[in-house]
């Protein structure tokens, strides 16, 4: 069963969502007039400010933004920071008519979790990536939440405490701006305890207010329902224009400001301002009210006044439903909340890891875990880099920390605060600890100090929150070992530095926090959300997620950039490839994608390079010889032989060599002449070449190049040398200069047919010949691939196998940058070489392909790890063995079946190996063939069938000639080379 309450929440936060976009953009949608948030001091106020500026965007533009600090840096209450708010208006506002104005008390130390000290809780993290893809914290869930309450009031002030996130639904919120409101929440009675509790007057005014009361007290008064709940106060108040003009009036004259606003009286806001609203409140009762600060003359004097403004008043109470409270009051609550709690607010779309790739059950937030790191059970990491070496202990929060090849201990808080003057401060505690308190990993402060004969506290109150324990350090790794150092000082553990520690200059929990630098808080907020992005890209390579499904980005930083660097430098070659593909996809950048591909090419090159050896022994043994060689249809595993798939996973094709029109169409002469030059004649291309000297020869690695070919086949099967020597030299010891002329016959351009491939064979294969070099098959297909990679044309080996030799041909690859292929050559029955000469035909589409990127687009397809490509091209691998395993049995059938299998295939590695002809040409014979496919890469040149048992080749020339006429679809003169 759904959850009804959930979904009712996930549904308003989307309103919410909703309306705060429209407060972006539409000038007359209602919004806040102010949004001020109170700090404890001027610090924590400029980092407030600093805060607000960086998401400047993010915020209404018509809204102002404003920091108040407490005066003098010196606490003066939530009381008092409020008459500060109102004080702020009035300079600024003749009248507080028509102001919606929403106030964020977040002036706390944070003492309970002191991490968020400096941050302020305000901007504390909340597990939740927004849906414009920013990391959430609690001001920023305000912001959102609190978007739909302008049009639900008129004019007035809405009072918010920091460190609680309310979720509900603002439209039912029903307030005529008389008086004040208190916003409650049903909670069950064992929260409850722990808060302050309203109770409801018949005429749905606040009756008491009730603070921190046992359940047996609660359940007294009545303030428990049927269901066991209570009407929790969440800290969020509504205050009318008149009220707050009752309330400035305490201030107005500057003595009074003085008498109201100050560390002595301090008031309260919960205990001074709303106690005289309730229903059953008394005068004598109010004075005995717990202050926020001491009882004192001062405060009692206040009080009567305060009596006084607001006594008239009375405080309605809107009790929402279904609604939450979310309470960060201390660190145990946020690891719990983090490590399972955040599963109820799935429906919100809260989750364990925002903004970070962390795997496993570890909670994170805007964090790195490196693959190498390991962390232990229910740990947190927020705004942390762990990496390295590093082990991370049980139930761990890491904040603002940077982890380095360490062993951080259990149960243990770890926080990196960066200093105005530059150093660091790295703070280590327990858990459970309270700062208030005198304790640290569980053992008495007063005690440790006596022992270790040393001063922890000056002049202050002897908690952990003012013991001065914390060394400084030049930089955060050196902090996180004075901090480990101190862990080990407390624990009584023989590894602890002493001298080290006594010798360093310390600071407290709360003198940290004072001279914090926010401008560092934010830089490594940025710094760590860079690093996530890169992190997010390397995990994506690594688990195999589609680099198409990454978030676009528009550029690197300079910490992106470095970051990069690196981690190229470190690579190994499947890595790095990915690296600059996958960039180039998030960036939509074709330079990366480029670099991509050259870095494949560069890879290739240099194993290929590794392995040539210029031939000193060669000598030309004939005058003239010639090499005529077939060409080649691939039956199964196409594109499996192409690099990097190849190198990455090996490959397996299934091919067969062929005629066309009754000839061997590639044709290579190598013919002796006196003169000591090298000649390349290529007919079929109309370029002639002669060259006297070598350098241009040892020239390659441009496409435009007529004789790519030609050279890389002499460096490859080291007639050339890489570099060095004279060509006048090299011939005269050949024996002669000589020409190669070089020819594909009657075959139009993007067959299919391999013939570029195929004609390379031919050049090594007559070269070899020419000059006396023996050779194996072995070496034959070696020395191809070899000249291929020179000439860097990004091929795989299978066509150049096809056509160097006759028959039915099996060729497999292991992984390695180094391809060593492995060829079998398959023997069928006579009856299955029989039946597939009648019904194999071969089919001229008249259309030669366009696509000049078509090995890039399919190549980036899998290494952008796109799963239809992963599995086709996989599978086909495996198709191409079945195939072979039907035809050794004499299964033709079987083989046709595989065979309209492997074009379904086909398509998945690459769309544009069809189009709206070949499928015309394959619909048009349909009921006549059993199996299909396309020839090479497809997308035109030569189709392939194999005929339904009966059918002939004039049958189906006869049904093309119907349907297509005059144009150039027709049956080839075809024949297999067995």
């Amino acid at each position: 069963m759904k959850n009804i309450p959930s979904l009712f929440l996930s549904q308003a936060y989307r309103d919410c969502w909703d309306d705060y976009n429209r407060s972006l953009k539409l000038k007359k949608f209602p919004r806040w007039d102010y949004v001020i948030l109170t700090a404890s001091n001027e610090q924590q106020a400029e980092g407030f400010r600093k805060h607000l500026e960086e998401r400047k965007s993010f915020l209404p533009k018509h809204t102002k933004f404003v920091a108040i600090p407490d005066r003098d840096g010196l606490r003066v209450g939530s009381g008092g920071a409020t008459l500060e708010v109102l004080k702020y208006l009035r300079s600024k506002e003749e009248s507080f008519e028509k102001l919606r104005v929403l106030v964020i008390h977040s002036g706390g130390d944070s003492k309970r979790v002191p991490q968020y000290s400096a941050l302020g809780k305000l901007f504390s993290p909340v597990p939740h990536k927004l849906p414009n893809g920013r990391n959430s914290t609690l001001f920023d869930e305000f912001m959102i939440c609190m978007s739909s309450v302008p049009s639900r009031i008129r004019e007035g002030m809405v009072l918010l405490s920091g460190d609680v996130l309310l979720l509900f639904n603002p439209l039912q919120i029903d307030y005529n701006n008389v008086g004040a409101a208190a916003i409650s929440f049903k909670e069950h009675v064992e929260t409850g305890k722990n808060h302050g509790v309203y109770l409801n007057g018949e005429n749905g005014n606040v009756k008491c207010c009730l603070q921190k009361k046992s359940v047996e007290v609660l359940r007294s008064v009545g303030a428990v329902n049927d269901s066991d709940c209570v009407d929790i106060d969440t800290g969020a108040l509504i205050f009318s224009t008149e009220m707050m003009e009752s309330l400035y009036s305490l201030i107005a004259a500057p003595e009074d400001y003085d008498r109201h606003v100050n560390a002595k009286t301090r008031l309260s806001l919960y205990a001074d301002f709303l106690y005289p609203l309730a229903e059953d409140s008394t005068l004598e009762e109010f004075y005995k009210e717990k202050p926020e600060g001491e009882f004192c003359p001062e405060l009692t004097a206040a009080r009567e006044r305060v009596w006084k403004v607001l006594r008239p008043y009375r405080m309605k109470l809107l009790r929402l439903a279904p609604a939450k409270f979310i309470h960060f009051g201390t660190t145990r609550e946020i690891l719990e909340l983090m490590n399972g709690g955040v599963d109820e607010y799935q429906d919100l779309g809260w989750s364990r890891i925002v903004g970070g790739s962390i795997k496993g059950d570890t909670s994170g937030y805007n964090s790195v875990l490196s693959s190498r790191s390991t962390i232990e059970e229910g740990c947190y990491l927020e705004v942390s880099y762990v990496h390295g070496n590093s082990r991370v202990g049980d139930h761990c929060v890491l904040s603002y920390i940077d982890v380095f090849d360490r062993e951080i201990p259990d149960n243990v808080v770890l926080h990196g605060l960066k200093q105005r003057d530059g150093s660091f401060v790295v703070r280590i505690f327990g858990i459970g600890d309270n700062p208030k308190e005198n304790k640290l990993f569980g053992r008495d402060l007063d005690e440790l100090e006596q022992k270790l004969g040393v001063r922890l506290w000056e002049n202050s109150a002897h908690s952990l929150w003012e013991a001065n324990l914390y060394a400084e350090a030049d930089n955060i790794q050196d902090g996180v070992d004075a901090a480990l150092n101190l862990y080990r000082i407390v624990n009584d553990e023989s590894a602890a530095d002493i001298e080290q520690w006594r010798n360093a200059e310390k600071k407290s929990l709360c003198s940290g926090f004072n001279a914090a630098d926010p401008d560092a808080i934010i830089a490594w907020n940025r710094r760590m959300e860079d690093l996530v992005a890169m992190d997010e890209i390397t995990k994506a390579i690594r688990h195999k997620v589609p680099a198409q499904k990454l978030q676009k980005r528009t550029t690197l930083t300079k910490i992106q950039k470095e970051w990069l660097k690196n981690r190229i430098g470190k690579a190994d070659f499947s890595e790095r490839m990915r690296l600059h593909y996958y960039l180039g996809i998030v960036l939509e950048d074709e330079n990366e994608i480029q670099e991509c591909f050259h870095t494949i090419q560069a890879e290739m090159l240099e194993a290929t390079v590794k392995s040539l050896n210029y031939n000193e022994n060669a000598r030309i043994v004939t005058d003239r010889h010639t090499v005529n060689l077939p060409l080649r249809v691939n039956w199964g595993g196409g594109w499996s032989d192409t690099p990097p798939y190849c190198n990455e996973n090996g490959g397996t094709v299934l091919n067969v060599a062929i005629l066309l029109n009754g000839k061997k169409p590639v044709e290579v002469t190598l013919e002796r002449i006196d003169e000591l030059k090298i000649v390349f004649d290529s007919r079929d291309m109309d370029v002639h070449g002669e060259f006297d000297t070598i350098e241009p020869l040892q020239a390659t690695g441009d496409p435009f190049d007529p004789f790519a070919l030609q050279k890389a086949c002499l460096l490859a099967c080291g007639i050339i040398p890489q570099k060095g020597y004279k060509l006048e030299d090299i011939l005269r010891r050949l024996g002669g200069g000589f020409v190669m002329h070089s020819e594909v016959t009657d075959v139009p351009k993007g067959s299919g047919l391999g013939t570029s491939s195929i004609l390379s064979a031919a050049c090594v294969k007559a070269v070899f010949e020419f000059t006396g070099i023996e050779f194996t098959e072995e070496d034959l297909y070696a020395h191809v691939l070899a000249m291929e990679q020179i000439m860097s044309t990004g091929g795989g080996w299978q066509d150049q196998v096809g056509g160097a030799t006759s028959g039915l041909k099996y060729i497999s690859s292991m992984p390695g940058l180094k391809q060593e292929i492995k060829v079998t050559h398959v023997e069928l029955p006579e009856s299955a070489r029989k039946e597939l000469n009648e019904r194999f035909v071969l089919i001229y589409t008249g259309q030669r392909r366009l696509a000049r990127n078509l090995l890039r687009d399919v190549v980036g397809r899998y290494v952008g790890n796109e799963p239809d490509s992963l599995f086709a091209l996989e599978e086909i691998q495996k198709t191409a063995a079945l195939m072979r395993f039907e035809l050794e049995r004499g299964n033709v059938d079987g083989f046709a079946k595989l065979l309209d299998y492997h074009w379904e295939l086909s398509k998945k590695v690459d769309a544009g190996s069809s189009n709206t002809l070949i499928e015309q040409i394959f619909s048009s014979i349909e009921e006549m063939i059993d199996g299909r496919l396309v020839c090479g890469a497809g997308g035109g040149g030569f189709l392939q069938v194999i005929l339904k048992k009966g059918i002939t080749r004039e049958d189906v020339e006869k049904r093309l000639n119907e349907v297509f006429m005059d144009s150039l679809v027709g049956v080839a003169d075809c024949k297999l080379v067995w």
